[in-house]
Formats: structure tokens, sequence, C-alpha cells
């Protein structure tokens, strides 16, 4: 036993260190290669960044010779078509909680001319289209397919933090605290593209630190709930939906504030007043998730064959 869980810690230690260095030198190609965050080609490289923790994954289990075993890609829906319903529909409704919480909070920052929306449909050379239209289409594709639209980028994300690195910390950690560091390392992995700008500019007070920091809170917010779900389900397949539906929809209350919001308040729930229905879901789950978890079958199965991972 104790020679597996060495063999778990150099592991977590090489994966760690792939993940973020690899996607920090992606990262940073954009500001080496002069390139203005935000636009097409670095949309594109960020857009690659997403998939080093899978690769990172991968490339441990080659270095150490581990194998490729339990990489928690059977979304195991036998049985669980309650949790995917709800996995399904439930972040969305979660995002529009979190929108309506904000404009109650801050009603004066409530645009309902879509003043943002108008430029943007303006910008693109469209004028003539209508922007309510516009809306109630979007609204419907991000409710319909939200939880999917992204999932091919997010898996390149989530086979790295909730298929390797959280049941590996699960095995040296209670499960509570498992799921605050998987999420802390997924904040810190993200700093590059904080000092870019990613999720909040950088006109804001406190640039970049406390842009920084507010990104941590919110990765190790969402990192809870994804975790806490992959667990349940034994499978990175519900934390890859729930990274879809945000990524598609994480910004949706910004077309309805008025020009002047503070990005580390809101109304994206990236920030710490604008997220705070995920941070009680959060709070929740980690109560639940108690010390350990109550263990599927199949996930049973494998603790008796040996660690996870």
């Amino acid at each position: 036993m104790e020679h597996e869980k060495l063999a778990a810690k150099k592991r977590l230690i090489i994966f760690i260190a792939l993940t973020i260095i690899l996607a920090w030198i992606v990262f940073l190609l954009v500001p080496i290669c002069g390139l203005t965050y935000g636009s097409g080609a670095a949309v594109v490289i960020l857009a690659v960044a997403m998939f080093m923790p899978a690769l990172s994954s991968l490339l441990t289990r080659i270095i150490t010779k581990e194998g490729f075993g339990n990489m928690y890609l059977r979304p195991h829906f036998k049985g669980h078509m309650k949790e995917y319903l709800l996995l399904y529909f439930g972040p969305t409704v979660l995002l529009v909680l979190s929108g309506a919480l904000y404009f109650l909070i801050f009603p004066g920052s409530f645009d309902p001319e879509l003043t943002t929306l108008k430029g943007m449909v303006a910008s693109s050379g469209k004028q003539g289209l209508d922007v309510s239209t516009l809306l109630m289409v979007q609204a419907l594709i991000f409710v319909v397919i939200g939880p999917i639209v992204n999932i091919i980028p997010t898996l390149g994300e989530e086979l790295g933090w909730r298929g390797y690195l959280l049941p590996k910390l699960r095995i040296f950690l209670s499960d509570r605290t498992a799921l605050i560091i998987t999420g802390a390392i997924w904040g810190v992995w993200h700093l590059p593209v904080i000092v870019m700008g990613h999720n909040y500019g950088t006109g804001y007070w406190g640039y970049p630190w406390l842009g920084i920091l507010a990104m941590f809170v919110f990765c190790v917010v969402l990192g809870i709930i994804e975790g806490y779900m992959s667990i349940k389900l034994e499978s990175v397949i519900p934390a890859a939906m729930i990274h879809s539906t945000v990524n598609a929809g994480a910004a949706l209350p910004i077309v309805f504030a008025k020009s002047g919001y503070n990005p580390l308040l809101g109304p994206a729930i990236t920030g710490l007043i604008g997220g705070l229905p995920f941070m009680i879901l959060a709070v929740i789950l980690l109560i639940k998730a108690g010390s350990k978890m109550t263990l599927g079958k199949n996930e049973a199965h494998r603790q008796e064959e040996g660690p996870l991972g």
C-alpha cells in the first residue's frame, strides 16, 4: 500500500507540473506573438490550451507506465437518467438565477434596451437584424445544446482535472479537501489568461490581483460542483457537461447590463455577486460530501482492486 501511495504521489507531481507548464507555454504564445486577447488567432491558441490537462494526463500515464485504465470516460447512464436530466438543465437554471440575483441586488445596472447587444449587432454590420429575436434564438440554443456544444474542449480539461487529479487526491485526502484543492489548482492554471484580461478585462481596480483572486474563488466553487457530480456518477462526463453549459452561457447576463459594471462583482457568474447561487450550491455539496462520499458499485469494485486512477 505504501508503495502504491508513493507511486500515486509521483504521478500527481508529474501531472500538475506538466499541465501547468504546457498550458502556460501555450497561453504565453498570445503575448509572445503580439496578438490581442480576444482576436481570432488568440481564441484558437486558448482553445488549444484547454486540451493540455487531458494531454498531461496521457503523458503522465505513459511516463509512469500507469496505463490507461480508470479514465472515467464511461458516462454510466444506466440507473442515473434523473441525475443526467438534472445535469442537462440544472446548470442553465442556476445561470439564469445568478443573473436575476445580480440585477435584483444592482437594479440600476439592468438595461432593458439591450444596448450592449444592439452595439454588438451594429458592429457586425447586421443593423437590420431584430435584437429581440436574436436574443430568443440564442437563449433557445443555449438551453437545448448548452451542455454539449462545448463538450469536446471541456473534456480536454476535465479528463485532467476531474478524471485524473481529483481521483489521485482522494487517495491522500478527504473528499472535501480533494474537491477544494482540485479547484484551487485549476484556478492557478488560469493565471496567465486572467492577466491578459480573460473574464474581467484589464481596466478594473486592483488589476490583475483581484481578478486572479476572483477567478480562484470561481474555480474552487465550480470545481466543487463538477467534482461532486463526477464522484457521484464515477465519470468525467458530468463535469464536462456542467463546464460546457457554463462556457456557453456564463457571459449571457452581460448583454442585459449597462456599461460601467464591475466585472469582479458580475453580472457574469465569474463575479463574486453574479456567482452567488453557484457558491451556495458548492457549500451545500461540500457539506454533503463529508469526509468520503458513498461509492457506487463500479467505484467500490475498483477500490477493492487497488487505488483509484
